[in-house]
């Protein structure tokens, strides 16, 4: 099943523009809240240069880049935990993602109304936070009730959770949300099937103006980037009316584009791959000359479920791999300056696959 990421954040913030610019996938967009009440799926590529690089050394018939999910869930409001503003419903989207990524208002635009009356970035985030922790509290004391009585029978193990609820639901009504905790994979294995909100990854998206797009010190979005750095977060700065602009625009016009405004790539692609990073996922590649494929695997992954990715049978009867780096690819400019070189290397079962990594599969079934 794909990695998803979740697009959060107050109504009329950006969140349905921004997720029609990544996926084109013309989700309603309109200046009143819940306008997004069905969440929109949208399947994006992953940009990566190294395709390219792979490209014009083995001339392939097509290129198939690597995608990701992102879905567009419908803008919280404060009371939401309670149902307010179909708030439940809206909270079950998210626990459904693997990761969130938060668009926050930084702009100005008095024809844009905004729920709270006021451009507040950090309240902003607070509102979605304290949401998401009551949520979570909810779902803490309903196992917390049940382990309790189910403790007094004098299963350890059962007393061991119970401490571990009691932990976290501490951090809870601290107001800690989940993610700042360093938890023990112990710990984790008690909470893993109660799907908690505020543990999920979380990634700024910080919307700005268009003309505010390439300046590096806006001040609302210092202030986003000062919060973000106490959890060890992310922030993409990024104007949602811009990248609308630059979807609609051919290759050649959006590079002429970005020039204008200043900019080497596009807040999508950025934002895209900051999202991908978040999940701990790596590409690796299969180039032939039917075609370079990049394929996405998390972090850690070994070689023969690396190779699982492309069929089943390539796992089942995996016998060992031929793997290539791609710099070491790309220097030597051939298949055959690369086993001349000795830059090929025949890799087993306890292989963990490496970010870029050229691999081709051997095996039997």
């Amino acid at each position: 099943m794909p990695l998803k990421a979740g697009i959060v954040g107050l109504p009329n913030v950006g969140k349905s523009t921004l997720f029609n610019a990544i996926t084109k996938a013309g989700a309603e967009a309109a200046n009143y809240p819940f306008c997004t009440i069905e969440p929109n799926v949208g399947v994006v590529e992953v940009p990566d240069v190294r395709l390219k690089g792979l490209s014009d050394i083995v001339h392939p018939a097509k290129i198939v880049p690597t995608t990701f999910e992102f879905v567009d869930i419908a803008g919280l409001v404060k009371g939401a935990s309670k149902g307010e503003g179909l708030g439940n419903q809206f909270l079950a989207h998210i626990r459904e993602v693997d990761a969130i990524v938060h668009v926050v208002r930084c702009f100005t635009d008095d024809d844009i109304t905004h729920v709270e009356g006021k451009i507040d970035p950090l309240s902003d985030i607070e509102t979605i936070d304290l949401e998401l922790i009551f949520a979570d509290m909810d779902s803490v004391n309903r196992r917390l009730d049940r382990q309790r009585k189910q403790s007094k029978n004098g299963d350890a193990k059962i007393r061991e959770e119970v401490g571990v609820l009691e932990f976290i639901l501490q951090a809870l009504e601290e107001g800690t949300p989940l993610r700042r905790l360093e938890l023990s994979n112990e710990q984790n294995e008690f909470l893993k099937d109660l799907h908690l909100l505020t543990q999920k990854p979380v990634l700024y998206a910080a919307n700005v103006a268009e003309a505010e797009v390439a300046q590096m010190d806006q001040p609302l979005v210092t202030k986003v980037q000062a919060l973000a750095a106490t959890e060890g977060a992310q922030v993409v700065m990024i104007s949602a009316k811009v990248e609308a602009e630059i979807a609609e625009l051919g290759d050649e016009d959006r590079e002429l584009f970005l020039e204008e405004l200043g900019l080497i790539d596009s807040g999508l692609d950025r934002l895209i791959r900051a999202s991908y990073d978040l999940l701990g996922l790596i590409t690796y590649f299969t180039a032939g000359v039917q075609e370079v494929r990049a394929w996405t695997i998390r972090k850690g992954t070994k070689a023969p479920q690396a190779a699982g990715v492309i069929h089943s049978d390539f796992e089942r009867g995996f016998i060992r791999a031929e793997v290539i780096g791609y710099e070491d690819f790309v220097r030597a400019g051939s298949l055959a300056n690369v086993r001349e070189a000795g830059k090929l290397r025949l890799e087993g079962k306890e292989y963990v696959v490496g970010d870029g990594d050229v691999m081709h599969f051997r095996f039997n079934v």
